[in-house]
C-alpha cells in the first residue's frame, strides 16, 4: 500500500523537526522544504547568518535534522514572495501608524500559500508544520475546524486564524497534543541536535529585535519627528518618528506629567502621537476587517458570545460579535487594555477558532 507523500516546513527548530519525525513514526512518506526567504544584501538587520528561523544556520540545522531522519530536503527560494507578500505590509502598515503581526501573514500567504503549491507540485497531499494547535473536520457544521493546543502556553491558533477552510483540509498540527516539554524529550530520545535549540523570539527578518531601526532603513519616513500631543490636542514634546511606538507604549516618550502617561493613537498623516492615561488606554469596543470565518460561516443576526484574543499573548476575554457591512463589530464585557489597530483580534468558541481579522478601529 503507498503510504502517503507529507510536505514539513522545517525551519530548523526543535519543534519542527520533531512534527517530521512524529509524522514518520505514523507510517507518512515525509518530505522536508526549508524556505529561503532572506534579503539578498547582508545588513545588520537581516538574519544572513543569525539564529532566526530563515537565516543560515536555520537551514544547516533542518538539513542536518532531514539526514538524521533519513528524509529528503528541498531548501525553496521563496525570498521575492516573502517580499512582497509579508515584508512590503508590514512596513505600510507601519507607516500608516499601526501595528502588523508579520507571522500572520506568513502562515497564510507564504506557508498555505506558495510553500503549499510546491508541496502540491511533488505529489504531497498534506503540509504539516510545527505549529501548537489542532485541526480536524466537524460534521455537525460541516466545516474544517481549527482548535487551541493542548498546551496553553503554546498554543498558536491565534497566529493560523487567517487560514481559509483549502488550507485547514490539507493542513497537520502534530504538535498540537504535546506540551513543550514532551517536544523537547521527543528530540531528545531521537537523538535530534535541536533538541535544547532554543525557541526564536523575535521577526525572522528583523535579527536585532529593533523594529524602529529596521523601518527607518527601509521607509525612512516613519523617521520624522513630531509632536507628542494629549487628547485635547495641547502639545506635550516630541518624538522620534512613529517606528519607535505603539499604542500602550510608555518608555521613550520623554514627556512629564501628573500621570504616567502611555501612547494612545497614532496620527502617521500628521507625524503625532497622542498620550493618555491608563484609563485612555482601554476600550470598550472594537471593529476587525478582513474577516475570516473558520468554525462559524457566518454570524447570526442578534450577534453572538465568544471569547476573544486581541494579540498573541493576551487572554480570551468574553465578548458579543456582530457582522456589520465591512467586517465585523466586537463588544467587551470588561473594557481591554492597548486595543491596537494593525493587530488580530481572533474570537473563540470555547477551545475553537471561530472567526478573526485585522483591527481597525477601537473605543
Amino acid at each position: 500500500m503507498k503510504r502517503k507523500r507529507v510536505a514539513v516546513a522545517m525551519s530548523g527548530g526543535v519543534d519542527s523537526s520533531v512534527a517530521a519525525a512524529l509524522l514518520l513514526e505514523q507510517g507518512y512518506e515525509v518530505v522536508g522544504f526549508t524556505m529561503q526567504i532572506w534579503p539578498r544584501e547582508a545588513t545588520e538587520e537581516t538574519p544572513v547568518g543569525g539564529r532566526g528561523c530563515c537565516g543560515l544556520e536555520a537551514v544547516s540545522d533542518a538539513r542536518r535534522v532531514a539526514r538524521a531522519l533519513g528524509i529528503r530536503h528541498y531548501v525553496l527560494n521563496l525570498r521575492e514572495a516573502f517580499q512582497r507578500l509579508v515584508i512590503d505590509p508590514f512596513c505600510e502598515e507601519y507607516a500608516r501608524g499601526r501595528t502588523p503581526n508579520p507571522c500572520l501573514r506568513c502562515n497564510t500567504y507564504v506557508k498555505f500559500g506558495m510553500l503549499l503549491e510546491r508541496a502540491r507540485e511533488i505529489g504531497a497531499s498534506h503540509l504539516a508544520t510545527g505549529h501548537y494547535a489542532r485541526v480536524g473536520y466537524d460534521e455537525e457544521c460541516g466545516r474544517w475546524v481549527l482548535g487551541r493546543a493542548v498546551d496553553k502556553a503554546k498554543d498558536q491558533s491565534y497566529s493560523l486564524y487567517d487560514l481559509r477552510q483549502e488550507h485547514l483540509a490539507t493542513a497537520l498540527f502534530p504538535l498540537g497534543g504535546l506540551k513543550k516539554s514532551e517536544t523537547r524529550a521527543r528530540a531528545a530520545k531521537l537523538g535530534l541536535m535541536v533538541a535544547n535549540k532554543p525557541d526564536s523570539q523575535q521577526i525572522c527578518f528583523v535579527s536585532s529585535g529593533r523594529y524602529g531601526d529596521y523601518l527607518v532603513r527601509v521607509r525612512p519616513e516613519t523617521a520624522r519627528s513630531g509632536p507628542i500631543v494629549d487628547r485635547q490636542g495641547r502639545q506635550l514634546g516630541r518624538h522620534r518618528g512613529i517606528a519607535f511606538y505603539t499604542v500602550g507604549q510608555r518608555h521613550g516618550l520623554r514627556v512629564a506629567g501628573k500621570k504616567a502617561l502611555y501612547v494612545v493613537g497614532i496620527d502617521a498623516e500628521h507625524d503625532r502621537l497622542v498620550v493618555g492615561g491608563e484609563e485612555d488606554l482601554r476600550s470598550r469596543e472594537l471593529t476587525m476587517r478582513e474577516v475570516n470565518y473558520v468554525s462559524l460561516d457566518r454570524l447570526p443576526e442578534g450577534g453572538k458570545k465568544l471569547r476573544a484574543k486581541i494579540r498573541y499573548g493576551a487572554r480570551p476575554a468574553s465578548c458579543t460579535a456582530w457582522a456589520e457591512e465591512d467586517g465585523v463589530r466586537l463588544r467587551f464585557a470588561r473594557r481591554q487594555r492597548a486595543v491596537a489597530p494593525g493587530q488580530a483580534a481572533v474570537c473563540y468558541e470555547g477551545d475553537t477558532v471561530a472567526l478573526g481579522g485585522i483591527i481597525d478601529t477601537a473605543w
